[in-house]
């Protein structure tokens, strides 16, 4: 009998399994490998935890960055004369390490079939693992969690795990805050990072009240799957929790990753990489592969289900935010709906570049987006958005594997994110695994196998960097 309810125990209710639990009938090892479900009674003592994953950390860490060191060139070389919003510079050249004695040309001359069986995919453009991917969990840049400290004496530490991706890969902190309403004050941040002690300041005379407390809602801090008051966090302290904006800091991002929700188990979750809210008012679909529909599910959505990897019995436990969905969900969609691209000072009112402005290289590399490199048929302008889902089917160029215990496959269906003010949002692709412009133009090279010329890929950058 004891077999029969173990195959079938995937398709039990939760309280049927609970019960079951408690005569013996299924043991705690059974429900581990079948649920989807978090444990919700944590055994272990919090300072054994604490303890124990303190302990691991090193070699965590150790295990990762030398799978970062294996797959990408991490060293600083800036691109000249050319910077971020705000003047932080662009790392340039592609990073993603090929296999020896391969050139980017002799590959996109292989057939994906090819590539696949001779396992030459190079390992920078296969999906990337959460520096802890067993564990996962929400996970901030050391430069935020230095300022949030300073600002609110809030730790967003971690006690297993840090950071993994170098700084200079990262986008600008803090990013500036643009505004649809009012594009005449540039940059309405002055330089700060936007929190609770501090939006008031900045934005008040600017938004109305309304839209205020929707920022208001935005930089407040409520609990989440590792920062929270319980004793299955990953803080030492008992914490406060996070905010919208510690992940879109700024409205935009500091590339703080998370794992998916919406997928199980957790070896087939991916990493995300948290994208801008730039230009929120011209989307139509929210979330990496959720496709919401509106910004207002997607808030709700975060609050609900994503702070919790979609474990709403958890969420109860750890302090769900329950949002009103008239009036808290509909002031925070507000603010975030004002959330405008930067300035691109040589583009036209089409989104096309102004030959008088423009430079030969950045005129040619338009001509390959739009022609050869087929990048408008799901970036088109003016925006370099088609509001579509699109599946790259990289499968075609690897096989299956287990990487930091991640199993890495295709990736599905994504979302066609803008890509106005692509500069200003390095890493790039859903999880972060392209540090840069080059490395972003070779990977769609390969997979959309466009075989374009070494010429060809630096025009492209060239004009990617003008949107």
């Amino acid at each position: 009998m004891r077999d029969l309810v173990c195959k079938g125990i995937q398709v039990l209710s939760l309280s049927v399994v609970s019960i079951l639990f408690a005569i013996g009938i299924v043991n705690a090892e059974d429900l581990k490998k079948a649920s989807s479900y978090m444990p919700v009674v944590i055994q272990e003592e919090l300072q054994a935890i604490v303890t124990r994953m303190s302990a691991e950390k090193p070699k965590v860490m150790d295990r990762q960055l030398a799978l970062l060191s294996e797959r990408y060139d991490l060293s600083s070389k800036t691109a000249k004369d050319i910077t971020m919003s705000r003047g932080k510079p662009i790392q340039e050249g592609v990073r993603v390490k090929l296999p020896s004695g391969l050139s980017w040309e002799q590959l996109s001359a292989l057939s994906p079939e090819e590539i696949r069986e001779k396992r030459l995919y190079p390992s920078g453009f296969m999906p990337l693992p959460h520096p802890n991917h067993p564990e996962g969990g929400m996970l901030f840049p050391k430069f935020h969690i230095n300022e949030v400290n300073k600002q609110e004496q809030r730790d967003l530490t971690r006690f297993d795990l840090d950071y993994d991706l170098p700084d200079q890969f990262l986008p600008e902190f803090p990013a500036p805050v643009y505004l649809t309403t009012r594009p005449d004050l540039g940059d309405v941040s002055q330089g700060k990072l936007v929190s609770i002690d501090n939006y008031f300041d900045l934005f008040n005379g600017i938004l109305n009240p309304k839209q205020l407390e929707g920022l208001r809602l935005l930089v407040t801090p409520f609990p989440q799957q590792q920062f929270n008051q319980t004793d299955d966090r990953r803080t030492i302290k008992a914490s406060r929790g996070v905010t919208c904006f510690d992940c879109h800091a700024n409205g935009h991002s500091n590339a703080s990753t998370h794992l998916v929700g919406d997928i199980r188990p957790q070896e087939f979750r991916h990493r995300l990489d948290t994208p801008s809210l730039r230009g929120v008012n011209i989307q139509r679909l929210f979330g990496s592969q959720r496709a919401l529909k509106s910004v207002e599910d997607f808030t709700e959505f975060e609050q609900r289900a994503a702070y919790f990897d979609g474990d709403h019995v958890i969420a109860a436990k750890k302090g769900v935010n329950v949002l009103d969905r008239g009036s808290q969900v509909h002031f925070m969609a507000e603010f975030q709906e004002l959330l405008d691209f930067p300035p691109a000072p040589k583009l036209n009112i089409y989104g096309r570049l102004d030959p008088k402005k423009a430079s030969e290289s950045e005129l040619r590399g338009q001509e390959v987006f739009f022609g050869k490199g087929q990048c408008s048929v799901c970036h088109a302008a003016p925006y370099y958005t088609d509001n579509l889902m699109h599946n790259l089917r990289t499968e075609r160029f690897f096989k299956t594997v287990m990487i930091n215990g991640m199993m890495a496959t295709g990736d599905g269906s994504i979302k066609t994110f803008p890509l106005r003010g692509i500069k200003d949002s390095p890493p790039y692709l859903h999880d972060g695994r392209l540090l840069t412009l080059e490395d972003t133009v070779e990977f769609f090279n390969l997979v959309l196998e466009t075989k374009l010329t070494k010429a060809e890929k630096l025009d492209l950058v060239a004009f990617l960097r003008t949107l």
